[in-house]
């Protein structure tokens, strides 16, 4: 049954992945030293295809009936594909720090999606105020950079806001769907299908070195992307779409950068300033504001 309002469930739930999210970003980083981006990206896809796959085996979830899902399936898992292509292409011309400004626009369009396709999801004035109080926070934390010249930065800095409207589209599409009454596993699959079949191709036409310096932390970095973030999390994460509002789970995703601060500053020796608590902080008095009961 669809829920109006975050259960402790659900909040619990979201804490995890946004910290596994988070955590998702220091692994691409130990990961880059051995194995190009697109292409991880694609390994990490077909890795965790595989997985659902036996995963939907052993619970017997059905992935065959026909249950008119194939053409928005399809169509999940190109928004999905497009979504990491373009934060990939787009890091080439921008700094990580201007492009997590403005990947995080993506809650928004995800609200301003849902006037049209999610009637039952429409968004009150404290709702926009929790969610631009929690951007708030991600500006303190990274907004210095957007004024720091970085060339033809506005090539990736659109690449990227591009990869937040196909982000919100995805959500969009699983919600507004009859994705929406299927299960998450199958949900899931079609987007690593697509996206491990299309993100590999375009690295090659990328012209990508690949798997370049295979070590022990490389391929731990790459396990925990296929098994922890793109199998057992975005199947977590699916099932939250189908069951509560995808407006008041997006304003959550503002953790997630934050939480990458800090698991770079405790496992990667990398400052911790005080503008990452103070970014701690306003996000998550931002996602209180914005989930708060009527």
């Amino acid at each position: 049954m669809h829920k109006t309002e975050l259960d402790r469930l659900a909040i619990g739930m979201m804490l995890l992945f946004c910290t596994i999210w988070g955590l998702q970003q220091v692994a691409i980083k130990l990961a880059i030293a051995g194995i190009s981006p697109v292409w991880q990206a694609g390994l990490r896809s077909i890795g965790a295809a595989l997985i659902v796959l036996l995963w939907s085996r052993l619970r017997g979830v059905p992935l065959l009936a026909r249950d008119g899902s194939l053409w928005p399936g399809v169509l999940a898992g190109v928004l999905f594909a497009a979504e990491f292509a373009l934060i990939f292409l787009g890091l080439q011309f921008t700094t990580a720090s201007r492009g997590v400004i403005f990947l995080y626009t993506a809650p928004f369009f995800v609200a301003l999606g849902a006037r049209w396709l999610l009637p039952l999801e429409q968004m009150r004035k404290a709702q926009w105020a929790g969610m631009a109080l929690a951007f708030m926070g991600i500006l303190v934390l990274f907004g210095e950079h957007l004024l720091a010249p970085v060339g033809a930065s506005w090539t990736g800095d659109l690449m990227i806001v591009l990869a937040a409207v196909f982000w919100a589209a995805t959500t969009l599409t699983v919600k507004a769907s009859v994705l929406a009454r299927v299960s998450a596993e199958k949900t899931l699959l079609y987007q690593l299908t697509v996206s491990g079949l299309g993100l590999p191709l375009l690295s090659i036409v990328l012209g990508e070195p690949g798997v370049f310096a295979p070590t022990p932390a490389v391929w731990t970095s790459l396990f925990f992307q296929t098994f922890i973030v793109a199998g057992a999390s975005y199947l977590g994460w699916f099932w939250l779409i189908r069951q509560y509002p995808a407006t008041r789970l997006s304003s959550f995703s503002f953790l997630t950068p934050v939480m990458g601060v800090l698991a770079g500053g405790l496992l990667l020796g990398e400052p911790l300033t005080p503008a990452v608590f103070a970014a701690l902080g306003l996000v998550g008095a931002g996602i209180w504001v914005a989930n708060r009961p009527r």
